[in-house]
């Protein structure tokens, strides 16, 4: 089984139609399809104008536990979409299909794409939802998230770097085991970045097919395909040697019989022979928006050494 989500949703060509959109009026009416974001909108006091969310907005559990479900993040279900009558749709470039968003656009349906690259963008965002529902009662928050981030790189400047192995995924193809893993084109290698954190695989970048990937086959162009969640296989990654290895809870829930395997295959590395493999709140990873603030709070522990 593969994870399509970053199968790469929408290539990097002019979508500008998408772009922020500046409303006279905050909307009323929003339909969130990224997970974050309806967690950001309900933490900064913009929650009741959601009208429906994904399958996969599980935050705040008490705000989005009766709200309309429009199915998943890649595939949603348009026609309940259209139904809820929304003035604007909030979705991520790297997660709906491309076809999806231009079928809304084509609905008369506004949207907004976003696709936060590294923890500035993550920053810029919460400014952007304060300018689109014309509010400043959370500016200060923000403000302050931008102090901490910066406080975050500096504490991490002055600790000693650590090399770090990232799997988001595992699977199998070919009878050879590989494990998904991102460059430095992504949000989670620039949020680890700020703890001192080198990516082991930041200049890797995926290849196709799959066989080309794991080193099997030749490759053929990307052709406007992601390339910034490569397969990697083990081999690589003892080569790499990684001090740190850390096993997120999502988009895989890497579990204990995952970290098992993990210390069987990469006992050559320092991570494993100094017992620095260790499991992670994968939200802290990946979700951009608000949950910056706690991954700030709990992501330093695993690099800083003292």
């Amino acid at each position: 089984m593969t994870n399509s989500k970053y199968e790469s949703a929408m290539s990097e060509t002019n979508l500008s139609q998408f772009s922020f959109p500046e409303w006279e009026v905050p909307p009323k009416r929003v339909v969130s399809l990224v997970p974050s974001v309806t967690e950001s909108l309900f933490e900064l006091g913009f929650g009741g104008s959601l009208v429906g969310i994904t399958d996969y907005c599980s935050r705040p559990a008490q705000g989005t536990g009766n709200m309309v479900r429009v199915g998943g993040t890649k595939r949603p279900d348009l026609e309940l979409i259209q139904s809820l009558s929304p003035d604007l749709v909030i979705a991520n470039q790297e997660e709906t299909q491309r076809e999806q968003i231009e079928e809304l656009a084509e609905k008369g349906i506004k949207v907004w794409l976003i696709f936060p690259k590294n923890v500035q963008d993550s920053l810029d965002l919460l400014r952007q939802f304060l300018a689109l529902y014309h509010s400043d009662k959370d500016v200060m928050k923000v403000n302050s998230l931008q102090v901490a981030v910066d406080y975050a790189r500096m504490a991490g400047e002055s600790e000693p770097a650590t090399p770090y192995f990232c799997p988001i995924w595992y699977d199998f193809s070919d009878g050879t085991d590989w494990w998904m893993t991102f460059n430095q084109k992504t949000y989670p290698h620039d949020l680890l970045k700020l703890f001192g954190g080198i990516n082991v695989f930041a200049e890797r970048e995926r290849m196709y097919p799959i066989a080309a990937d794991i080193g099997s086959a030749k490759s053929e162009p990307a052709a406007g395909r992601d390339t910034r969640y490569p397969r990697v296989t083990a081999a690589e990654v003892i080569a790499a040697q990684p001090e740190l290895i850390l096993l997120p809870s999502e988009p895989y829930s890497f579990a204990e019989k995952d970290k098992q395997v993990i210390l069987y295959t990469f006992a050559d590395t320092p991570a494993v022979r100094q017992g620095r493999v260790f499991f992670v709140e994968g939200s802290y990873l990946t979700w951009y928006g608000v949950r910056l603030a706690k991954a700030l709070q709990s992501l330093p522990e695993f690099f800083y050494r003292h």
